[in-house]
């Protein structure tokens, strides 16, 4: 697709890498192609899942920061978590590293979430003096409850991949080999057939609360 996305298949399910160094932070140069390359996919009959994964030292660690400030270049991120809330197929981000700010609400558009076991999530926003603009407040409570949710938000503490997998914010973890772990995990939903609920749809937890 670019420089910044490509796509690889393993049989029926499609590896979306995301390669910005040093931080995979979600420039316009990494949008664009993101959102071209999803749009794809969700039209593609043979595709029968989506991983979305970064490569390098970590999952997307946030927006760029450069851009703040300055006029917004479309498609921003709340563009591109609707698109992905519009693909009928199981979509599955893999995080490594920290999946922080934009890069946790990006895969808060998926599906599902699956993590290394290092890895760290949260919306450090508040740190900035700003809060959450991807839809982060409206999603994270519907995984994690409100309460663990308002703690995140207000903190801005990130977490670790086995209390985010107790809190249900991740689906499962892994020890290495996250790529060819998450491609497996794919496999499962693929054949499954859904269908698969958006998270922003997910009212469980805020109705138990």
């Amino acid at each position: 697709m670019s420089d910044f996305v490509s796509t690889k298949r393993h049989g029926n399910v499609a590896l979306v890498t995301i390669d910005n160094p040093p931080v995979n932070a979600l420039s316009f140069h990494v949008r664009e192609p993101l959102m071209q390359a999803l749009v794809s996919l969700r039209d593609e009959p043979s595709v029968a899942a989506i991983v979305m994964a970064c490569a390098g030292r970590t999952f997307v660690a946030g927006a760029e920061i450069t851009e703040f400030g300055k006029p917004a270049q479309q498609p921003d991120l709340r563009v591109i978590v609707a698109v992905l809330e519009t693909i009928a197929k199981p979509t599955i981000a893999a995080i490594h590293g920290t999946a922080l700010g934009g890069g946790l609400e990006l895969a808060l558009g998926c599906h599902f979430r699956i993590a290394d076991r290092t890895a760290r999530l949260g919306l450090p926003e508040v740190k900035l003096g700003l809060l959450p603009g991807g839809g982060g407040t409206v999603r994270l409570p519907r995984l994690v409850g409100p309460l663990k949710a308002l703690s995140m938000i207000a903190s801005g503490t990130p977490i670790g991949a086995a209390e985010a997998l107790a809190a249900g914010l991740v689906d499962a973890v892994f020890d290495g080999a996250l790529t060819a772990q998450a491609v497996s995990f794919a496999s499962e939903p693929a054949a499954s057939g859904g269908p698969f609920t958006p998270v922003r749809a997910r009212n469980d937890r805020l109705d138990r609360a």
